[in-house]
């Protein structure tokens, strides 16, 4: 039985830069080998974002994944049986938390920033 597989890309396939203090995102290889895991079983594999779909394509084409499906994940076409993200989202039949790597750093200031001013 094929089950379809989610992963998240920013800090659940790649770790971002804020997150590090390095000049760049880095792979998060740990949650690279369950995604190749599963790959490996036959599985339907969606990479997705919040960033949306291209840049899904973008992360999944520079680690080396091939997933069968890229998009925005508040836009997906399917539920996934399994969604690994960072987030406290339920978009998953089955849903995996991802841990952060150095969850005291914002990742994204300008959203933080503009959450206040609507306030």
């Amino acid at each position: 039985m094929s089950l379809i597989v989610a992963f998240d890309v920013d800090d659940t396939l790649i770790v971002p830069a804020a997150a590090t203090g390095l000049d760049r995102d880095v792979p998060n290889y740990d949650t690279i080998a369950v995604y190749r895991w599963f790959e490996s079983q036959g599985h339907v594999m969606v990479v997705w974002s919040g960033g949306g779909a291209d840049y899904a394509r973008h992360w999944a084409d520079v680690l080396g994944l091939k997933p069968t499906y890229c998009f925005d994940k508040h836009d997906a076409y399917v539920q996934p049986d399994i969604a690994f993200d960072d987030a406290d989202l339920t978009l998953g039949k089955v849903n995996v938390k991802v841990r952060r790597v150095n969850n005291k750093v914002v990742r994204y200031p300008d959203r933080v920033a503009a959450r206040r001013v609507q306030s």
